[in-house]
């Protein structure tokens, strides 16, 4: 029996803003962490046959990582945009993220990223599974079918477990799960010559706006600010002999080698 598999995807950020986050086509990127989540669920599709289906949720600039994901190889491509959705925090990406999926039935799998890059709490994916009433197992290294079963190595702090998962399910990948796949030049133009990327609304989705968007997050990001580093590096120049030289001097007038 073929996967049926869907891989959430975001586009993040590519530098700290000094306020609120203002996404373009300039500054936004395919989420890192999502790479070796979309290469364990086209390896999937080539293991087991099915289709893998491409989901993010934002503006425009969302575009950016789906037409990265069609030029690694993904079926479909679908973009959930709306203005009610505007300033969600994690739950509230999860509620509509969990509406488009439902959207999407009948499904075996949904496929997670272990977090994104410009927020790193890794709450998306097993939030958005509480939604869908479905197992999560995050972490994942592995996966093997066996029956109607996925068979998930599951690697956390210095243990590895392994867990037997009831399809349909849902998994967050770990980082260094594998090696993405560079898109091929071919693949790329390819990717552009799909159908257009579908996109769906609040209408699309058939729920409330109620709970979603800024109104809906009972978290919101009060600031955000760099931190100052004490610590610099300079580099010493001049032979090996007078670097080595000019170190000794240096440690000893700080008073760390008398």
């Amino acid at each position: 029996m073929s996967l049926k598999i869907i891989i959430c995807i975001k586009s993040v950020v590519t530098s700290a803003p000094e306020g609120r986050v203002v996404r373009t086509m300039d500054n936004c990127i395919l989420n890192p962490f999502d790479r070796p989540a979309i290469e364990m669920a086209l390896r999937l599709r080539e293991t087991e046959g099915g289709t893998v289906t491409a989901v993010t949720m934002g503006p425009e600039t969302g575009t950016i990582a789906l037409y990265e994901a069609l030029s690694m190889g993904v079926d479909r491509a679908v973009l959930v945009t709306d203005r009610a959705f505007a300033g969600s925090d994690t739950l509230a990406t999860s509620k509509t993220l969990s509406a488009a999926i439902n959207r999407l039935k009948p499904f075996d799998l949904v496929i997670f990223g272990a977090r994104s890059s410009d927020s790193d709490t890794g709450q998306v994916g097993p939030q958005t599974a509480v939604f869908l009433d479905l197992p999560v197992i995050t972490g994942v290294k592995e996966i093997t079918r066996k029956g109607d079963e996925l068979i998930v190595e599951r690697h956390i702090d210095e243990y590895s477990e392994k867990y037997s998962l009831r399809l349909p399910g849902v998994v967050a990948v770990h980082p260094r799960a594998m090696q993405p796949r560079d898109a091929a030049l071919s693949m790329v133009e390819k990717a552009f010559k799909k159908d257009p990327i579908e996109k769906v609304g609040l209408k699309d989705l058939g729920i409330s706006s109620q709970g979603l968007g800024e109104s809906g997050s009972p978290t919101r990001l009060v600031s955000m600010s760099k931190i100052k580093r004490k610590k610099k590096c300079e580099f010493i120049n001049g032979s090996p002999e007078e670097q080595a030289d000019e170190l000794v001097k240096r440690i000893k007038s700080g008073g760390y080698l008398s």
